[in-house]
């Protein structure tokens, strides 16, 4: 019964035996004797897996005038049959028709340089320079939103562990699938957002994840949650995955803090979801009051950032399927049940960052960008 399970998750992505925790390394074990590994120019290539695969490099973005974005590129592989890229972009409280401005397009005649640090596309480039410490995003791909960006890595991005990837199967000389994350955890952002109403001038602070998702996603995880909180000094990440039934719910939050032009600290974390109340429309719990947790050891340091307390109103509320062709929706709500939302929370100045760093303590209020996600 578990082979035929397996052969149908394979085809159509229903749900996957339950092989249990053993099933899964995360990478969170590589962290207990390698806390974090800083990244290299050869650690940013695409990989561009001929199986089924999700592959993203998003780029988040605060300007100095409290206005909060994203731009991301996604490129995916369905059963290494067909191969699709789209570009997405975000403007939240847009100064336009709308609350945000949100656009996403099918990208066409993609592809990448000779070391696949650089992405290109029809009316769209992605481009990693030589120095390997700077971003140039340009898009024209969608009058409603016309992106030219420089994004400038200031503090080292950092993978927990030693590759950033935890690998999912029974048989660990052999995964049959994989989740890496990279991080830039502080950038520098210059540059322009052009909608049909206004021209977003894009000074401030940003940051960079890359995410490798190596199987369906869905049978990666089922709750995601996300942090990006930037303040003068410091800025934290969190991303935090746990996985369906089948590898037996483990939770697997790694992170880091950076300050200025220095890593503080990254390795383990931990998210709390403190008080929910249901979302009425779909069932979901969605998150009121929150705690996020980084914790390492660092040169004999024990080094700890905490944020808690309330959210802000959710800036969205996002039905992940309603952005698919409709054909693609009905046929995985009918072989999954699946309806997966994303929560969305935007604040400047209402919740505060406390590190401990080296001997000191500080607090500081930043910028949230938040997500908390639920899939199955």
């Amino acid at each position: 019964m578990n082979w035929f399970k397996q052969q149908l998750a394979n085809v159509v992505g229903t749900e996957e035996p339950e092989y249990g925790p053993s099933a899964i390394r995360p990478v969170t074990k590589q962290a207990e004797t390698k806390p974090y590994s800083i990244l290299s120019k050869d650690d940013l290539r695409w990989k561009a897996l001929d199986h089924t695969n999700v592959e993203t490099e998003t780029f988040y973005f605060f300007t100095d005038d409290g206005m909060t974005s994203w731009v991301q590129v996604i490129y995916s592989n369905v059963g290494g049959i067909r191969t699709t890229c789209q570009f997405n972009s975000k403007i939240f409280d847009h100064e336009g028709p709308g609350k945000h401005q949100w656009c996403s397009d099918q990208l066409h005649n993609f592809g990448f340089d000779e070391p696949q640090t650089s992405f290109y596309a029809d009316s769209m480039a992605m481009e990693l320079n030589e120095a390997g410490d700077a971003y140039t995003i340009k898009s024209a791909r969608n009058e409603d939103c016309i992106i030219n960006l420089t994004v400038t890595r200031k503090a080292p991005g950092f993978q927990v562990g030693n590759d950033g990837t935890t690998y999912f199967g029974p048989d660990p000389a052999e995964p049959w699938g994989s989740m890496r994350h990279a991080f830039w955890p502080r950038c520098s952002v210059t540059g322009t957002m052009q909608t049909p109403s206004k021209t977003y001038e894009m000074k401030g602070r940003g940051m960079y994840v890359y995410a490798l998702q190596g199987m369906k996603p869905h049978h990666l995880a089922c709750r995601w949650n996300f942090v990006n909180f930037q303040t003068p000094t410091y800025s934290a990440v969190l991303m935090e995955y746990t996985t369906p039934q089948s590898y037996g719910k483990t939770v697997v939050s790694v992170g880091g803090i950076a300050k200025d032009d220095e890593l503080v600290t990254a390795g383990l974390c931990e998210a709390k979801h403190v008080t929910s109340k249901p979302e009425t429309e779909n069932d979901w719990p969605e998150p009121r009051t929150v705690s996020f947790e980084w914790k390492d050891q660092h040169d004999g340091k024990t080094v700890v950032g905490e944020i808690n307390g309330d959210l802000p109103p959710k800036s969205d509320r996002i039905e992940v399927l309603a952005h698919l062709p409709g054909f693609v929706k009905s046929f995985i709500q009918g072989a999954t049940g699946l309806k997966p939302h994303i929560f969305q929370y935007s604040s400047k100045d209402q919740l505060t960052l406390k590190v401990k760093d080296g001997e000191q303590e500080v607090s500081e209020k930043g910028q949230l960008f938040c997500e908390a996600t639920f899939i199955s």
